[in-house]
């Protein structure tokens, strides 16, 4: 009961934060793509791949602080099933040539970021 207390707390703060940077991007860029989830998304890979390194090759923590922070805060953070939706809305509205963008942008960009992040995990 208690990793699942820590994931759900975890998870809210994650959310919470989505919501605000996702919609300070949005609101700012004023641009019909959704520049705001790509860039949640991107953080988040970066982010994991960043802990899990320096968790795995430099610093031993707390199976709990590893759920709060990976599953709990990242998981609510990142936003991949919104990417799936505004992705299909994109297609819907005929616009394929931003999802198209959308698709590549986020899964190189993510995939990037994580990699990155294993790098920096490394040297800290």
């Amino acid at each position: 009961m208690g990793n699942f207390f820590v994931v759900f707390l975890g998870g809210g703060i994650g959310a919470a934060a989505r919501y605000w940077l996702s919609g300070t991007i949005a609101r700012t860029s004023g641009s019909a793509f959704p520049l705001g989830t790509i860039t949640v998304n991107v953080a988040g890979c970066f982010l994991i791949g960043l802990l899990m390194t320096a968790f795995e090759d430099r610093f031993l923590v707390t199976p709990s602080l590893r759920l709060f922070l990976t599953i709990g805060i990242l998981g609510g953070f990142t936003t991949f099933s919104t990417f799936g939706y505004e992705t299909i809305a994109m297609l819907k509205d005929a616009e394929f040539f931003y999802a198209t963008i959308n698709v590549l942008a986020s899964v190189v960009m993510c995939l990037a970021a994580t990699y990155a992040g294993t790098i920096v995990g490394k040297y800290i």
